[in-house]
């Protein structure tokens, strides 16, 4: 099998990487865990992933919080490249890019599939919205470079912009809830309309950055 990697998306150690990881791995604020996490809210040996049947299993280690999966509660779950697992306030993303971008691509034509043999059709080609939205995806995978040279006032307002931009995601991917039968994701409608006025307010400044005759409404 090959290596696994755990991206911290929220929480106190939040950008950190974990990386080249092999199982049993195990999570928890102590010392002795693979991934210590600095959370007053995750236990000392909060979960562990173990290797069972070529399949990955997140096992909770009775925490005093709980563990949470997509969104989901659970004691005993199989990962997949992807998931998003909650511990304490610390979110991790589980997979590296190309391992999470192959699930993408199996739901992609999985999806596809589904949609063909509900038509009774034997043979299929995948959507060509599938392959732009799988694109799209990829093209995300890398971050622009942060500006050079910045100074210590310019790298204190880049960093309170791209904090607006995590929280106001973060708010949205902690709600969440994934149905795994559907290959979909839930959230709630307020938590909806959180994000589309970080999106609305994030064109408005991309477009004051290119145009300076434009004004940010209020």
């Amino acid at each position: 099998m090959s290596k696994l990697t755990l991206r911290v998306v929220q929480g106190a150690d939040r950008g950190k990487v974990f990386g080249d990881l092999s199982p049993p791995i195990s999570i928890g604020r102590e010392e002795g865990n693979t991934i210590q996490l600095n959370d007053e809210r995750i236990s000392r040996y909060h979960c562990k992933i173990l290797l069972d049947n070529q399949h990955l299993v997140l096992t909770d280690l009775e925490s005093t919080n709980g563990t949470k999966v997509n969104g989901q509660t659970c004691l005993l779950k199989i990962l997949r490249f992807g998931d998003l697992i909650l511990v304490g306030r610390s979110i991790l993303l589980f997979g590296d890019q190309q391992q999470i971008r192959s699930r993408l691509n199996e739901t992609h034509l999985v999806d596809a599939s589904a949609v063909a043999e509900r038509q009774g059709e034997r043979d299929f080609e995948v959507d060509s919205g599938l392959l732009v939205e799988a694109a799209q995806l990829q093209a995300l995978e890398i971050p622009p470079a942060i500006p050079d040279r910045l100074s210590p006032s310019q790298a204190a307002q880049l960093a309170e912009l791209l904090e607006y931009i995590h929280r106001g995601i973060g708010e949205v991917v902690e709600g969440m809830e994934s149905i795994e039968s559907r290959n979909s994701v839930t959230v709630s409608q307020p938590k909806w309309q959180s994000l589309l006025l970080v999106y609305s307010n994030l064109s408005e400044l991309i477009r004051a950055i290119a145009d300076p005759d434009f004004k940010l409404p209020g």
